[in-house]
């Protein structure tokens, strides 16, 4: 009987570890969600940064070659001369829209679509791994590197 009383007396200590472990555990994933998101918001703040330095770079060989077909054409009066401005416009104006307009955000309004309407464009080839096909590959691993072990693992 008193052993009965002992497993009883200790369950409701057990229930409220278990309580405490699980809201730690809640607490550790989220954390580590909004470490990942603010990760994500620094590398996406890097790029647009990256972005607006080619701008910069690529706006300044587009004035130049802009002036520099401007003066030929006026000295030799071809519009050959002119015509590689067609093409070097539509590049400076994607970068200018990359840099500085909208065009992120309408990639993510398509990203967004994409995940909602199109999930079978997202699947992985053979599906997500599972713990057993990760074993499998790396006991092959293992098993290449024995018979073969100057050869890389792949």
């Amino acid at each position: 009987m008193g052993i009965i009383f002992a497993l009883n007396s200790k369950e409701p200590n057990l229930i409220k570890d278990q309580d405490l472990i699980t809201e730690l555990d809640n607490i550790k994933i989220e954390r580590q969600l909004q470490m990942r998101y603010q990760m994500r918001q620094r590398q996406t703040a890097l790029e647009i940064a990256k972005q607006r330095e080619l701008f910069y770079w690529f706006g300044a060989f587009y004035l130049t070659s802009v002036a520099g077909a401007i003066a030929s054409y006026r000295y030799k009066r071809k519009s050959s001369l002119i015509l590689p401005l067609v093409p070097l416009t539509f590049v400076f104006a994607y970068q200018a829209d990359l840099a500085y307009g909208t065009k992120r955000h309408r990639i993510l309004v398509e990203a967004e679509h994409i995940m909602q309407f199109e999930e079978d464009l997202l699947e992985l080839p053979l599906g997500v791994p599972t713990p057993s096909s990760i074993d499998l590959k790396r006991m092959q691993n293992d098993e290449q590197k024995k018979l073969h072990p100057h050869l890389p693992p792949l």
